[in-house]
């Protein structure tokens, strides 16, 4: 069985749980032009989608991280470091990519129930 957790555009879904393994995806709510507070936003959504889909950040098996200005990678490496779980740390990795509109940070994760 699939389930699909509805994003903010109806062909878009937020979230996916299948076979015990979750893949979400996100940005951040707060536009702002500073990457660490877009992280920040990005990552409380992450959580939220990880409760919705019925599991949490302990639980998260890879992170790809699309940032829009490598520059400013230490902003959210300073966000991640103050958000991840210490004790079950996953792996991570951040791509400098081209994002739309004043989105500075897109997150996705995969995560076990």
């Amino acid at each position: 069985m699939i389930t699909r957790i509805p994003g903010a555009v109806a062909s878009r879904s937020r979230a996916i749980v299948h076979n015990g393994i979750v893949t979400t995806v996100t940005t951040s709510p707060d536009k702002s032009d500073d990457m660490y507070v877009q992280a920040k936003g990005a990552l409380a959504n992450i959580d939220k989608n990880l409760i919705d889909a019925g599991t949490s950040k302990a639980k998260i098996l890879t992170a790809i991280c699309y940032c829009a200005d490598m520059s400013a990678k230490p902003a959210l490496n300073k966000a991640w470091d103050e958000w991840v779980d210490m004790s079950n740390i996953p792996m991570r990795a951040v791509i400098g990519a081209t994002l739309e509109g004043k989105d500075l940070i897109e997150i996705v994760c995969t995560a076990a129930v």
